[in-house]
């Protein structure tokens, strides 16, 4: 039998964290071949394929990856003709990457001396996607009628009824006292408007009879742009937004706080450390209340199952818990690269189900095609929604207008019940 009773923390970074500026870059590189591919038409939004990383330091940015873009973003000599590299490849021309990343860099709010959006160096190294890795998709297509998956791997899905978005609750609540500060920031709310874009949270809730009691422990570390200030300074500014964003979970009368435990955090972002894409996989999905695949999300087009199996994944795990079924729903696929289908759907509703476990994977594998180019249309990815992504979690945000987190809405409850009675 699981514990009943039991301490569980989890962390988030901030969208100023030199990782997640890397995941902002990488995806606002996706979001751009898939605009630009959307002024062509339909056929040219199946055809996009990104793998793009991005590394920062100080004063510096290096984008990198292979693309299948549309013509717009080859590079032209004079008389118009696409530059061609020594192996005959198209050559990609730099100019819109660098602005996208620039552009992100504003946004996030980077204007120290050592990581400015106006002044950092930015290189990018994109070049056409591997021949070999595109036929196990394209070829996987013609001979499947659905295209194959972009890669091997195995992705996990989860849900749980610990909060309103059917998150775990550390995680949920970790992630959205950053929030809570980065709007306090953007906006000019008072002495708040003096933080620093880079900052990082951590959260420990005590659990009794297996739900959230109160919150015994809270962690922020978080730059600030005025020398003075020290960690009591600093813990009167933000302490106001921390508590808006518990609000619904106790915090305990011993709750022990660690506000910026080692004194000034003035020098923050790529200055203070490098960033990666790709290197913050815990803080993107469940905070560790649940497994992990092997694979990153940011910078990837959907073809790319790391990211859109995962997300569907998640999509069926909340709707699995929003129909009912269960109080708390892990699911795993797996793919082999250029097959479409997955090799294996299990779920796991850790004793909480209100029918076998087996009876669900049976309607899952009813009510959705789980290819990569079912998932695609049922989630309608094909879209520029991917930077909205890159901080404060894949999951357990509010779906928007724009078609951006369509894995997290419960448009499935109906038909995964219907399909349960039949399995069951």
């Amino acid at each position: 039998m699981a514990r009943q009773d039991y301490l569980f923390t989890s962390e988030s970074v901030s969208e100023g964290h030199p990782d997640k500026v890397c995941d902002r870059i990488s995806d606002e590189i996706v979001d751009l071949i898939y605009r630009e591919a959307r002024k062509q038409g339909d056929e040219a939004l199946w055809k996009v394929r990104v793998a793009c990383e991005t590394l920062t330091t100080t004063n510096r940015v290096v984008i990198a990856g292979e693309v299948r873009v549309p013509d717009t973003f080859f590079k032209k000599d004079k008389q118009g003709n696409v530059v061609t590299l020594p192996n005959g490849e198209p050559a990609i021309a730099p100019g819109r990457f660098r602005s996208a990343a620039r552009r992100a860099i504003r946004d996030i709010g980077y204007e120290q001396d050592g990581f400015h959006w106006k002044t950092c160096k930015i290189d990018v190294l994109l070049h056409a996607q591997s021949a070999h890795i595109a036929q196990g998709v394209d070829s996987a297509a013609d001979a499947q009628g659905a295209e194959g998956a972009g890669d091997q791997g195995i992705m996990f899905g989860f849900a749980c009824d610990e909060t309103p978005e059917l998150m775990p609750a550390p995680i949920y609540y970790a992630h959205k006292i950053l929030e809570l500060l980065a709007d306090a920031r953007k906006t000019g709310d008072g002495e708040a408007a003096r933080l620093g874009p880079d900052a990082k949270s951590q959260v420990t809730v005590r659990y009794r009879d297996g739900k959230p009691a109160e919150v015994t422990s809270i962690v922020l570390s978080t730059q600030h742009l005025d020398e003075d200030w020290d960690s009591r300074k600093v813990r009167a500014v933000v302490e106001p937004y921390i508590r808006q964003a518990l609000d619904g979970l106790p915090i305990a009368d011993d709750c022990v706080w660690y506000i910026n435990p080692t004194g000034k955090f003035v020098i923050g972002g790529p200055d203070g450390d490098a960033g990666l894409t790709g290197r913050k996989i815990i803080v993107d999905t469940y905070g560790g209340a649940a497994p992990h695949g092997g694979g990153a999300f940011s910078g990837k087009d959907t073809t790319k199952v790391d990211r859109s199996a995962a997300y569907v994944a998640r999509y069926l795990a909340k709707n699995v818990v929003a129909a009912g079924l269960a109080g708390k729903c892990t699911i795993q696929l797996s793919y082999a690269i250029g097959v479409a289908q997955p090799l294996s759907v299990y779920v796991n509703t850790h004793g909480t189900g209100s029918v076998p476990d087996e009876a669900i994977e049976a309607a899952i594998r009813e009510v959705i095609d789980l290819s990569p180019s079912g998932i695609r249309r049922h989630l309608n990815l094909n879209r520029p929604i991917y930077a909205r992504t890159a901080a404060y979690g894949h999951f357990g945000r509010k779906p928007g207008r724009d078609g951006s987190f369509s894995w997290e809405k419960t448009d499935l409850v109906k038909s995964l019940r219907q399909a349960v009675k039949q399995a069951a």
